[in-house]
């Protein structure tokens, strides 16, 4: 299934959910691939993953630990480690931070996002835990609890308005948003919702023991610290960065979206430069880990049939 040149016919390049689909389908194809993966998954910091069907609950670390071992059992190979530079030439050739390099007529890159958070003391810490980004995904675990949401945009709006089917407990913090961003309709939704409006920038996090106890504002108190809110549970919308700097490399046509830059891909993944693929959160931001493996899988179909019209069509040609 493999050789020991560095040639292989799919590299992938990052492991999570999207990336093991492909290489999973690949492997069973009897595809050589290889898998290179730097070891960041997004949602390390999550205790389980939910709304995965047959998978609901189960740790992040265990989903990609059993993924791992399926795909070597169709001879797939995994190299821990992180790709540095990729060039086009007769197919793809990766340069990996390790040293060396890896050589694939096909190449999908499937290495996802990563979130960052407003500076505000204390999220950091808390996020996969009482801090969080998604109700589809912890919702349901922190139902019927105080909610807050940390405003980032006047688009966290919509988010305070969705988490109203989880908690009917819900305060807006502004922090840097200013009312006057907001839109009438937004005032009459927020209302309607019962979600209450709190203007002023937030510091930081109370905490007490290992729980989320509050939300302080910066301040308006002789001590220096702001009016507090008792919350349980605070989300906030992180600024998604992807990590796309490989495509762009490659010279693959980007789109501005309101959630980042992301590859103009078709509906099997194929970017604009024959060959390579985008999948997963690499290919759009709103990717869950259900997404991202059906991403993947279908990546993994379609270039097995790319490569093997390709060599039919070069057989004709001899």
């Amino acid at each position: 299934m493999t050789d020991n040149t560095g040639n292989y016919e799919v590299v992938v390049i990052g492991g999570g959910a999207a990336g093991l689909s492909a290489a999973l389908v690949l492997g069973r194809a009897r595809r050589r691939t290889l898998v290179v993966d730097a070891g960041e998954p997004r949602n390390a910091p999550a205790a389980h993953m939910q709304g995965y069907l047959s998978r609901d609950g189960m740790p992040p670390a265990e989903f990609l630990a059993v993924g791992r071992e399926e795909i070597a059992r169709y001879g797939v190979e995994l190299v821990p480690d992180r790709a540095v530079d990729v060039t086009r030439d007769d197919g793809f050739t990766v340069r990996l931070a390790g040293g060396g390099a890896v050589h694939a007529r096909q190449l999908v890159v499937a290495t996802g996002l990563k979130d960052e958070l407003p500076p505000v003391a204390g999220l950091a810490e808390r996020f996969g835990r009482d801090v969080l980004h998604c109700p589809y995904c912890h919702g349901w675990e922190v139902r019927d609890r105080a909610f807050g949401v940390l405003a980032t945009t006047p688009l966290s709006v919509h988010q305070a308005l969705m988490i109203t089917q989880w908690s009917k407990d819900v305060t807006l913090f502004l922090h840097q948003v200013a009312e006057a961003d907001l839109t009438d309709d937004d005032l009459r939704r927020l209302a309607a919702a019962g979600v209450r409006v709190v203007p002023g920038e937030v510091a930081s996090l109370d905490v007490d023991g290992d729980r989320l106890t509050g939300v302080r504002l910066a301040g308006g108190t002789p001590s220096g610290g702001g009016a507090a809110y008792e919350r349980e549970v605070l989300f906030v919308a992180p600024r998604a960065v992807p990590r796309t700097d490989l495509l762009v490399r490659l010279g693959a046509e980007m789109r501005e979206t309101p959630f980042g830059t992301y590859p103009v891909i078709d509906e099997r993944g194929l970017t604009t430069v024959p060959g390579l693929w985008a999948a997963g959160n690499a290919s759009g931001f709103a990717e869950q880990v259900v997404n991202a493996a059906s991403r993947g899988y279908r990546a993994g179909a379609a270039i097995n049939g790319e490569l093997l019209f390709a060599d039919l069509d070069a057989a004709i040609r001899v």
